[in-house]
């Protein structure tokens, strides 16, 4: 039974931070977001809702400057403030950011944003055991590469998410008549939008694909539908 103690405590630990993990990123967001009421992107979120035969799609903004959209594990959708202003400028038109609720939407949809949360959760239990077992073994390293392996783990799981996402996205814009035509230049904009060097680490370390393997893949998509 002693054997087993450091894996039911980390099952244990995973249980108890993925009820944290969501009880305070729900928290979070409740209190620094409002709905987003715009005109313009109502419209397209209108044309989007149509699609999906639902009454309405309701959007939030998240009250920080960081370019990024964000699905809750509890299924509301949100952009941020930072890139609701790059709309607002004209950096980003209104194509591309119902592009961008689209693949939240495509997140929720397809249950990765609860799920990421509990693989996060189940992460920090395996990397706490892993490195139980291997320092035995390994004496100061590990802990190291506990974790590295999850941490890669961690990002082919995300990958794997973003791309099914963004064939959700792509099939719901072009059944709203949007197309995919803002989906793809918004994705060649966020490098610069980010401020983000995506070649700075290898695409097997990085939690999204490459601009241009995303890209590959939307017409790809878009290719196999059209035979």
């Amino acid at each position: 039974m002693l054997k087993f103690t450091p894996i039911l405590l980390a099952i244990i630990y995973a249980f108890v931070m993925y009820r944290f993990s969501a009880w305070r990123t729900a928290r979070d967001l409740t209190a620094r977001s409002t709905e987003l009421a715009d005109p313009r992107l109502k419209k397209l979120t209108d044309q989007l809702a149509q699609a999906l035969d639902v009454a309405r799609i309701r959007v939030d903004i998240y009250e920080i400057d960081p370019v990024n959209g964000l699905a809750a594990p509890d299924g509301r959708i949100f952009i941020t403030r930072g890139f609701y202003a790059k709309f607002q400028s004209g950096e980003v038109t209104g194509e591309e950011m119902a592009s961008v609720i689209a693949h939240e939407l495509g997140h929720v949809a397809l249950g990765h944003s609860r799920r990421r949360m509990i693989d996060f959760s189940g992460q920090n239990a395996l990397r706490t055991a892993l490195a139980m077992v291997l320092s035995r073994f390994l004496p100061g390293i590990g802990v190291m590469i506990a974790g590295a392996l999850t941490s890669l783990l961690s990002a082919r799981l995300s990958r794997g998410d973003e791309y099914e996402a963004d064939e959700y996205a792509s099939a719901l814009l072009v059944k709203a008549g949007i197309g995919t035509g803002p989906q793809k230049s918004l994705f060649q904009k966020l490098e610069a939008l980010t401020q983000s060097n995506s070649g700075a680490a290898p695409a097997w370390l990085m939690s999204h694909p490459k601009t241009a393997e995303r890209i590959a893949a939307i017409e790809k998509n878009e290719s196999r539908w059209g035979a």
